[in-house]
């Protein structure tokens, strides 16, 4: 090839990077977005308020304790709820880790202390606490609402009784 059809190629490059570069000027700002004033779709165990931005934090709902249903929680249920979790979790006694820590003996765990298991800085800032029921309900409502930034993409349970149920099955696990 000669300089000169060196010439044409490198200039047909250029010129196609700056028709694209003011494309794409032109089209941000002839494109004004109108911004909805309400959700027009909720996914399933999306909250209602969630989705919508706002410019201050909202406050922390207030969960319903689950120690007044421990004695009536139900652990067989319980382990027939985790079968969500199995996609990311084990629960047998030296089960290996997954995509989230294995559970089997958790509640005698300190909080991010499984071995072998690499937590995120949400719950490695609670590592000097223990896991006990009413940590774990508020985990089970939201995770995010628990430890901010977790990896955990869980959305949360929000029935009281499922979450006393799955946490019955975790003390069992012993």
């Amino acid at each position: 090839m000669t300089s000169f059809d060196w010439n044409k190629v490198i200039a047909s490059v250029l010129t196609a990077m700056i028709i694209a570069m003011v494309t794409g000027i032109a089209a941000g700002t002839a494109v004004h977005p109108k911004h909805l004033a309400n959700v027009a779709y909720l996914p399933p165990g999306a909250e209602a308020g969630a989705a919508v931005p706002s410019g201050a934090a909202a406050a922390p709902a207030a969960i319903e304790p689950i120690e007044p249903l421990m004695a009536s929680a139900d652990a067989a249920k319980g382990q027939t709820l985790v079968k969500v979790c199995v996609q990311c979790h084990t629960f047998e006694k030296g089960g290996a880790n997954k995509i989230g820590p294995n559970l089997f003996g958790i509640m005698t765990e300190s909080i991010a202390k499984v071995p072998g298991y690499q937590f995120s800085q949400a719950l490695t800032a609670h590592k000097a606490e223990k896991w006990d029921p009413e940590k774990l309900n508020v985990w089970l409502y939201r995770p995010q609402q628990f430890a901010q930034g977790t990896k955990m993409s869980f959305p949360g349970m929000k029935k009281v009784q499922d979450r006393a149920d799955v946490v019955a099955y975790l003390l069992s696990l012993k």
